[in-house]
């Protein structure tokens, strides 16, 4: 029989009961995260989303005594007692509310329960498809409310700080017209404008340099982003990033805007101190000392250039690849002379995986390298890996001689690979850094052209703005782009936006964009830039990311209260879902035969 409670209404919440609580008369609801009969004695732990608290049930109160040994984990109650200091052989240290507990006076059964098709409990946790198609029981477990709570909490400290700031929070809307990128674009059809399509948002690029040219000066906002791509660890179709764009703005001063943002949100979030300015990388230099542009630098293992003392070598593999315009580069592996043979495959695997033909390798004993790859070169070539590798005996010394964009990827690939395998990561730390200076233009050899690299809307480096025109300098124009990286992962894209027309129309050459095309995609655009714009700038850190660096979670999923799957479904409401041909025809669309 379940019970109405009338007017009574909650006066604690579980985890947030203590010491100076004691003697008070309380009312608690929640869930029966466990419950224990001892015969004479009663014990029930109330979970709700501040935490538990311990309720005795004294067996003296005959009628709460009997509803409480009707009652099972998950049932929802209300009870009302006093809260009581625990007897010293009861108090729990592990527990926040471990001091007290309370001595019921009246228990309501607000509802039962069906048996749980999943486990609440986190040491029995279903496969996560199972728990993502009860996602609402899922969400029950402290670890996903913590870091949901921490969600929520980020937010509000990013509200208060951009505030301060004199941003404005700013929407932009979501119905909008197929990006440059439309392949990646979740389509939705018009009912009123048969055969007409908007666009999902991958971004509010446009509209927030809108504001900047309508004079908003500083606008933010928690923007829902949409891309139909395909999805890894840290993606999902829908996300959220927090949007910022400031009009007379420099890169410096927008370094110094994020790296206090995050001062701000480790402070308030973490109760730790964030040391600012963050390092600065280059592009080329990410990129030749880690091999990626998202370079995790808490730990070593730098890339090694040898290209520039193999030039005349006659081992095959280096010699082809440096013929065809190539490098070799390498990385010690520091205590990595003891690998098996096994092990070495492993990372031959890992190499292909990515790409490459395979490494290759060589020891490092007491009279300098051995096996391996040793037996092709010369003493002088020998002696002069040793010098610039600074690899010492008992190390493993893995080369890629490749392209430099393939040589730097596998060797990225297996710093990292190593430094998981050797534990080289230090625990709970943040390794915050900015990488500037990317290209703008990258080259599509099989289509013979040239392709935005990061960001077609941004304004190169001053002294390249003359390169638009010199065919033979394209691929060298730097923009003012810059990505914040944390621990390996990509945090936040921006960039120093084209505000003059002409230089944004080189730009559109560049990329072969004929009139009509650029009419009917940027033509708004285009014409706003011809309106007195203003110089600006701004960056969008991924918020789902930046809540998966602090909290520690292990997927993106796991920071999103309802995420979807790897493949893109929700498994819980089975979205996407079919629809009837009603609808079809109402949005005058027909099936796919």
């Amino acid at each position: 029989m379940l019970d109405h409670i009338g007017n009574l209404s909650r006066s604690h919440y579980c985890g947030s009961i203590g010491p100076s609580d004691i003697g008070k008369q309380i009312t608690v609801m929640g869930w029966v995260h466990k419950r224990r009969d001892l015969g004479g004695l009663i014990f029930i732990d109330l979970r709700d989303v501040r935490g538990i608290v311990q309720i005795l049930i004294p067996p003296e109160l005959t009628d709460v005594f009997s509803k409480a040994e009707s009652v099972r984990n998950e049932y929802v109650l209300a009870v009302k007692g006093e809260v009581c200091p625990r007897s010293s052989g009861n108090v729990n240290p592990n527990m926040p509310t471990g001091m007290i507990e309370v001595t019921a006076s009246e228990l309501f059964i607000l509802n039962d329960t069906l048996p749980l098709p999943i486990q609440i409990n986190e040491a029995a946790l279903a496969e996560e498809d199972l728990r993502l198609t009860y996602r609402y029981l899922d969400l029950r477990r402290e670890k996903l409310q913590k870091i949901i709570i921490m969600r929520h909490r980020m937010v509000q400290a990013i509200r208060e700080f951009l505030n301060r700031e004199n941003f404005l929070d700013i929407e932009t809307p979501i119905l909008m017209k197929s990006t440059p990128e439309g392949a990646r674009d979740y389509l939705v059809p018009s009912r009123i404008q048969p055969g007409k399509f908007y666009a999902l948002p991958q971004s509010p690029q446009i509209f927030k340099q809108l504001l900047m040219i309508g004079g908003f000066d500083r606008y933010y906002q928690i923007a829902k982003c949409f891309r139909d791509e395909d999805l890894r660890a840290d993606r999902q179709p829908e996300f959220t990033q927090l949007d910022i764009e400031m009009s007379f703005a420099s890169e410096e001063q927008i370094f110094d805007l994020l790296e206090r943002l995050m001062a701000h949100l480790f402070k308030t979030v973490l109760e730790r101190e964030l040391v600012v300015p963050f390092p600065r990388l280059s592009y080329a230099d990410a990129m030749n000392r880690f091999g990626s542009d998202k370079p995790d630098t808490r730990f070593g293992m730098e890339l090694v250039e040898l290209s520039h003392l193999l030039r005349e070598t006659e081992f095959a593999v280096f010699k082809t690849a440096l013929e065809a315009n190539g490098v070799v580069k390498a990385v010690v592996i520091t205590g990595g002379g003891n690998y098996s043979r096994k092990q070495q495959d492993a990372l031959i695997e890992l190499a292909k995986h990515n790409g490459a033909k395979g490494l290759a390798f060589a020891k490092v004993g007491d009279n300098g390298l051995e096996a391996g790859i040793t037996k092709f070169l010369n003493p002088q070539e020998i002696a002069a890996i040793l010098f610039e590798t600074g690899a010492r005996s008992g190390d493993l010394i893995a080369f890629a001689a490749d392209s430099w964009e393939m040589s730097c990827k596998v060797l990225s690939a297996v710093r990292n690979r190593i430094a998981v395998d050797e534990k080289l990561i230090p625990e709970d730390s943040f390794n915050f850094v900015w990488i500037t200076d990317f290209p703008i233009f990258a080259r599509n050899e099989e289509q013979n052209r040239w392709e935005p690299a990061h960001h077609m809307f941004t304004m190169p480096k001053e002294e390249h703005i003359p390169w638009l025109t010199q065919p033979d300098k394209i691929g060298q124009i730097l923009g003012q782009l810059y990505d914040l990286v944390c621990n390996g992962m990509e945090l936040s894209s921006g960039s120093i936006r084209c505000h003059r027309y002409d230089i944004q129309k080189q730009i559109f050459d560049v990329l072969g964009f004929d009139e009509a095309d650029l009419k009917d995609r940027f033509g708004f655009f285009l014409d706003a830039l011809k309106y007195g714009t203003p110089p600006h700038g701004g960056i969008a850190p991924g918020l789902d990311r930046m809540v998966m660096i602090f909290s520690g979670a292990e997927s993106i999923r796991d920071v999103i209260a309802f995420p979807k799957t790897l493949k893109a479904t929700d498994l819980m409401s089975k979205a996407p879902s079919e629809v009837p041909e009603a609808q079809w025809q109402e949005l005058h669309l027909k099936p796919a035969d």
